[in-house]
């Protein structure tokens, strides 16, 4: 097998280069992250992640709003709890979640009231093996939540006031997905380590699935049943203290997962995003050997080709990438200005 691109996906239109440009994010204290953003449109988007942490212990949980103008804080001191905000997804001031961990390890869904982050209840919450790891909004103002229960469920749905865990999947998989992502046909995908598999609203399809050496999967983009997209990172097997990990690009095509041509080998990448039709777009990465600026990736309609953001006086870690609904080229890329939960590290917003 090849490269694993039939000829329709080698077909695709090229994205035009983007000019990726800083943007003002309001301090935190250090040290500071960003993990995850979702934009509803031109006007309106979030970004959670947390501020305060030191080495491994965590800090307290941190949200941004954009408002169309500027980055502004929301305050979120009546959550009472330390730790953190992992993932963010909306489709309007009355349609978005925010998931979170505590320091025991216990998930918090919160939802938004159109001004703040408001801590909500869900099936299995507090109970032992039951949490969530990430969430899709769909146009309809549904919610689809990756995670886990003890009984080896792994999405949950909300739709209106309905919550429902939807069935274990056949192959009763120890997996836990570490995101959901939704298609435009209405499809609904769950991936990770270990995990790809498509709920259709009716049954599901597993796909073999990628086996990695303490590897992350930081994003899954499904074109279609044979033609996916999965990014993330992967130490392997052993190396020194400090050993950066290798980027993770793989395509499918329903059976076998092929490692793509990269423009970088070191580091991670961080989300993958579709163009309006569906089609790969855009891809943001950490480069290990030129830390100073955002490594982006560009699908140029054969292949995947560097794309740079600008130039900092810190090092540029980009955690997540969300494109904007209704702009042609409008993204949202959110992430930290350290490699480490050192004091240097500030919140680091580009677009």
């Amino acid at each position: 097998m090849g490269l694993g691109l039939a000829p329709a996906a080698l077909a695709r239109g090229t994205g035009a280069p983007h000019a990726w440009q800083a943007v003002p994010a309001p301090a935190g204290t250090p040290a500071a992250q960003l993990r995850d953003v979702a934009a509803a449109g031109a006007g309106l988007a979030w970004a959670v992640g947390e501020e305060g942490r030191s080495g491994s212990t965590l800090g307290s949980p941190l949200a941004l709003v954009w408002d169309g103008t500027a980055w502004a804080r929301t305050g979120l001191g009546h959550l009472g709890f330390r730790g953190y905000l992992h993932s963010v997804a909306g489709t309007g001031a009355g349609s978005a979640w925010a998931i979170g961990t505590d320091t025991a390890g216990v998930t918090h869904l919160l939802a938004w009231d159109g001004g703040t982050w408001r801590e909500t209840d869900f099936p299995g919450r507090g109970q032992s093996g039951t949490s969530l790891t990430g969430v899709a909004v769909d146009p309809g103002g549904g919610a689809w939540f990756s995670g886990r229960t003890s009984d080896g469920q792994l999405l949950l749905h909300r739709d209106g006031g309905t919550w429902t865990w939807l069935p274990a999947l056949p192959g009763a998989t120890a997996a836990t997905p570490s995101g959901v992502q939704l298609t435009p046909a209405g499809d609904v995908w769950l991936y990770g380590v270990g995990i790809v598999a498509r709920w259709n609203g009716s049954a599901w399809s597993e796909l073999p699935a990628y086996q990695g050496i303490r590897a992350s999967v930081t994003g899954l983009l499904p074109v279609a049943d044979d033609d996916l997209w999965l990014v993330g990172y992967d130490y392997g097997v052993g190396g020194p203290v400090g050993k950066p990990p290798g980027v993770l690009l793989l395509h499918g095509d329903g059976s076998t997962w092929e490692s793509v041509t990269k423009p970088f080998g070191v580091g991670m990448l961080n989300g993958i995003v579709a163009d309006a039709q569906g089609q790969p777009d855009r891809i943001a990465g950490w480069d290990f050997w030129d830390q100073t600026r955002a490594h982006y990736l560009r699908w140029d309609g054969t292949a995947w080709v560097s794309e740079r953001g600008p130039v900092a006086t810190t090092p540029v870690v980009m955690n997540a990438l969300a494109s904007v609904p209704g702009s042609a080229d409008g993204y949202w890329a959110v992430g930290t200005t350290s490699t480490s939960a050192s004091s240097a590290a500030q919140l680091r917003i580009e677009r």
